[in-house]
C-alpha cells in the first residue's frame, strides 16, 4: 500500500496536469478578465497557484512559518510570465515534496488555524490543503476560460468542449 507521502506526490502530479490543460486552453489577450470588481484577474489566478506552491515548498522544507507571511507577493506583469512562474513554482514545490521522507509529512510547521492565529499543524495537512486549494482556484480558472471564449478541457470528465464520445 502507498504511504501518504507517495499518494501525494501522485495526486499532486495529476492535478497539475489537469492545471497545466486548463491555462494552455486560457486565451493570453484575456489574462486581465475578472467577472467582478473584486475578483481576482485570470493572471492573477494563476499567480495564486504559484503562491500556494511556495508554501507548499516551505511546509516541506519544514520551513513555514505563516505568522512571517504579510501578503501575497506582486502577480507577474503579463500573462507569460506569470505561466513561466507557474511552471517552475510546481516544479520546485513537486521537487520539494518528493525530497520530504514519509516520517515529515507529520513534522509540524507553523499554519493558519483561524483568524489572526498560527498554530503548528502536520505539513502534510498544510500540502493537501493547499492542493485542495488549488483545485477550487482552477475551478474558478475554467469559468473564466469558459467567460473569455476559451474551450474548456476535459478535467475529470467530458467537456461541452471536450466530449469523450
Amino acid at each position: 500500500m502507498p504511504s501518504e507521502r507517495q499518494m501525494l506526490i501522485a495526486t499532486l502530479k495529476d492535478e497539475l496536469a489537469r492545471t497545466k490543460r486548463v491555462i494552455a486552453a486560457y486565451p493570453a489577450a484575456q489574462a486581465e478578465l475578472r467577472p467582478h470588481p473584486t475578483s481576482n484577474s485570470a493572471r492573477e489566478l494563476v499567480h495564486t497557484f504559484c503562491v500556494e506552491a511556495v508554501i507548499s515548498t516551505a511546509a516541506a522544507n519544514g520551513t513555514l512559518d505563516a505568522s512571517k507571511i504579510t501578503g501575497f507577493p506582486p502577480a507577474p506583469a503579463t500573462w507569460g510570465e506569470v505561466t513561466a512562474a507557474f511552471e517552475g513554482a510546481q516544479a520546485g514545490m513537486l521537487q520539494a515534496v518528493e525530497a520530504m521522507s514519509d516520517a515529515d509529512m507529520g513534522r509540524t510547521v507553523k499554519f493558519l488555524s483561524g483568524p489572526k492565529q498560527v498554530s503548528p499543524v502536520p505539513a502534510g495537512a498544510v500540502l493537501w490543503m493547499m492542493l485542495h486549494d488549488h483545485i477550487h482556484h482552477r475551478g474558478q480558472l475554467s469559468v473564466y476560460l469558459r467567460m473569455s471564449g476559451g474551450k474548456v478541457p476535459s478535467i475529470y470528465g467530458p467537456s461541452k468542449d471536450e466530449p469523450w464520445n
